[in-house]
């Protein structure tokens, strides 16, 4: 009871004393004076930025874009003359530059003369940037410069949007464009898939045909092989005739020689008939064997014959397959330009062309060959049956040697006959030997003949073999050439019809050149800036309100004579415990109602406001009490140090690394914590958090000023000794 005694009488005289009693008032307004003011002032900066003057020079010459003007500069004066977010001035580059120098303008905004052309330049090989050149005025006010660099973003932004936009209208037009090109590259690809289908079709027959001419071919090459061996005997039996002949030529000559005596031993034949006997004994032998001879004479003949009958025949085959081959091959030739080219065709054709020639050259020759060999068989038949008369002749001459006077000169006549014969005989043994050369010379060329239409024949099998091939490659091709035809029409009308389908409105380029919208949570928006920065303010108030209550009223003493040290330290708490009821709420009242701000809860408001200077108070106290003097130059430091490092104006992550582990430490940045959370957020639980934190400081800071008045105890401090001891 005697520590209560002493707050009332403390309390009694500075009610009793006017000046104690103003100073007391003007000491509990001070916070609110503070913080008021600081609040007030900035309550709403950034909702009076259309004072704010900025310069803003264009100098933009325009440029041509896409068939027509593009002037940027000038659209983007016409568009901050609407924008009332600034205090626009639209001047020239020499005023701009006297205004910015001359204070005039907190920032100035130049649109360069090349703006839109370098604009335009997005397409190019080496596009430019455009660019805005802004100079904030840092060295009149930092904070202005600072919106004002803000505010050209919001410039730039713009632009942008206006130049894709541009570039966004230009580009669907050149859309639509490339649509109809689709549309006319998806008909050509059908066009080009229907002809890819022809062409596969008559490779498949262009296959088909050539499979058969290399069938035909190796059908030739097997049918020339036989032909080479019987032209091989043929040249072997013409060989053999030709010899043959030759020896009959002989065969003849003897005869004739014989048949002049012959004719020589008639005339004498009266003279010598005994001579008669033994010359046709040996006259019947030798036309016995005359008979032979002539016999096999004849019968080579006739197998001369037949065998040239044989001979012309396949040759005349021969000539005209030759030619058919060879007419065959010019209208492969003709029809096929890239196989008229071909060096192996060509030979083949060359080849064919010669074999031709040939066989129709040997026909002929085996022609004449035929003809004088029937000619030799006829003359031979003849010879033939003059032999066998001569052979009859001889057996009755022999038999009748008894008449040979009586037809003696019938001999003779005969044997002149025989003669004339012999003559014919010789001369047909000479056009023989005559013609067997010459069928011997043809058999040659025919045998080389056919030996090069051997080789020719084995290379057009050859040649035809990978004509095949690749008329079958041909085919694959142009089968896979109509798939991807058809996959690549298929695409481009795909493609058309996506391309086509694009609109080209207003809506459309606005989306393309601005495709991002940005939609603000307003759940944790603070209106305006005062009520952002009231809790460091309000924090900041009450704590310099309680420095300047230690001033006033003196921590240590009383008014009363001979007080106890515990009804000193009762007096003095109680008494800075009332004041921070009267400055916690004539501050609360006044922000809440002079100043017009909005608070989650006002119950809630008030009572964490007197929490923060009841907190602040007992520091102080206990600071000053144990100190004096030298404990206000204490709390001054530590007010420094709260206010830098309390995060009351810039978050905690952006102070200094000393200034962040000092930051849970200090009481401001709970209160500011608190207040932020009964203002703005309406965290409760986080209000009631930081405020249990506070009353913990204020209860320690409570029994650490009790412990220094237990300190004194028997050491009472008379009244006038201590600042302010007349309170």
């Amino acid at each position: 009871m005697r520590g209560l005694n002493v707050f009332v009488q403390d309390l009694k005289k500075m009610l009793q004393n006017r000046t104690s009693l103003i100073t007391m008032v003007v000491v509990a307004c001070l916070p609110v004076l503070y913080s008021g003011v600081m609040i007030k002032g900035s309550w709403d900066p950034y909702g009076q930025l259309d004072q704010l003057p900025v310069a803003i020079v264009n100098l933009d010459t325009g440029a041509e874009f896409a068939g027509s003007e593009l002037h940027i500069g000038k659209d983007v004066v016409e568009e901050l003359k609407t924008n009332g977010s600034f205090k626009w001035s639209f001047v020239s580059e020499e005023q701009a530059q006297e205004g910015i120098t001359g204070n005039e303008y907190y920032m100035t905004v130049t649109i360069p003369a090349d703006f839109s052309q370098k604009a335009t330049t997005l397409m190019d090989d080496q596009p430019e940037q455009a660019e805005i050149t802004y100079e904030p005025n840092w060295n009149y006010n930092y904070v202005g410069g600072q919106i004002g660099s803000n505010a050209v973003k919001e410039i730039k932004s713009s632009i942008s949007a206006q130049i894709t936009e541009s570039y966004a209208r230009s580009l669907f037009d050149h859309i639509k464009e490339i649509s109809a090109g689709l549309g006319q590259a998806g008909s050509g690809a059908e066009q080009l898939n229907n002809g890819a289908d022809k062409l596969e079709s008559g490779a498949r027959m262009l296959k088909t045909n050539i499979g058969k001419l290399a069938e035909g071919t190796q059908q030739v090459e097997n049918g020339v092989k036989p032909l080479e061996q019987g032209a091989e005997k043929l040249h072997s039996g013409a060989a053999s005739l030709f010899a043959g002949a030759g020896n009959l030529t002989d065969g003849l000559k003897q005869l004739s020689s014989a048949e002049g005596q012959l004719e020589a031993g008639a005339e004498s034949a009266n003279a010598g008939a005994g001579q008669l006997t033994g010359g046709l004994q040996t006259s019947t032998a030798g036309s016995k064997a005359l008979v032979t001879g002539l016999e096999a004479s004849v019968e080579g003949a006739v197998r001369l014959v037949s065998g040239l009958n044989a001979s012309a025949t396949s040759s005349s085959k021969v000539a005209d397959g030759a030619k058919q081959v060879a007419e065959g091959l010019e209208q492969l030739a003709g029809a096929n330009a890239q196989l008229a080219q071909n060096p192996l065709i060509q030979q083949l054709l060359e080849a064919s062309r010669k074999v031709a020639e040939g066989s129709q050259a040997l026909s002929a020759v085996q022609a004449q060959l035929l003809t004088g060999s029937e000619s030799l068989a006829a003359g031979q038949q003849q010879l033939l049956a003059g032999g066998r008369k001569l052979a009859q002749g001889q057996q009755e001459l022999l038999h009748g040697a008894e008449q040979l006077a009586a037809g003696n000169s019938r001999l003779a006549g005969g044997v002149k006959q025989f003669g004339s014969r012999l003559d014919l005989a010789a001369a047909g043994s000479k056009e023989l030997a005559a013609g067997a050369g010459r069928l011997s010379t043809g058999i040659t060329e025919l045998r080389h003949g056919l030996a090069q239409l051997s080789g020719g024949a084995a290379k057009l099998a050859s040649g035809s073999q990978q004509l095949s091939s690749g008329a079958g490659q041909l085919q694959s091709g142009a089968g896979q050439l109509a798939g991807g035809l058809d996959e690549l029409a298929g695409k481009l009308n795909d493609a058309q019809g996506q391309t086509s389908s694009v609109k080209n409105n207003d809506v459309t380029v606005s989306m393309f050149a601005d495709p991002v919208k940005l939609t603000e949570n307003t759940d944790r928006k603070v209106e305006v800036y005062g009520l952002g920065i009231a809790p460091y303010f309000l924090s900041m108030a009450l704590f310099v309100g309680g420095l300047v209550l230690t001033v006033v009223i003196p921590a240590r003493t009383s008014t009363v004579t001979g007080s106890q040290p515990f009804g000193r330290f009762l007096s003095r708490t109680l008494t800075f415990m009332m004041m921070s009821v009267a400055q916690s709420l004539i501050a609360a009242l006044i922000l809440l109602y002079g100043i017009g701000i909005n608070v989650q809860s006002v119950p809630l408001f008030l009572l964490f406001t007197f929490f923060t200077s009841l907190t602040f108070l007992m520091i102080i106290q206990t600071i000053v009490t144990w100190l004096d003097m030298p404990g206000r130059f204490v709390v001054i430091i530590l007010l420094i140090l709260q206010l830098t490092s309390s995060a009351g104006t810039f978050p905690r992550e952006l102070l200094p690394e000393w200034m962040q582990r000092l930051n849970p430490y200090l009481p401001m940045t709970h209160s500011i914590r608190g207040l932020k959370a009964v203002i703005s957020s309406g965290d409760y639980s986080l209000m009631w958090h930081q405020a249990g934190i506070l009353l913990c400081y204020a209860a320690g800071f409570v029994l650490l000023t009790l412990l220094y008045f237990l300190r004194q105890n028997g050491n009472p401090i008379e009244k006038g000794k201590g600042a302010g001891a007349e309170f």
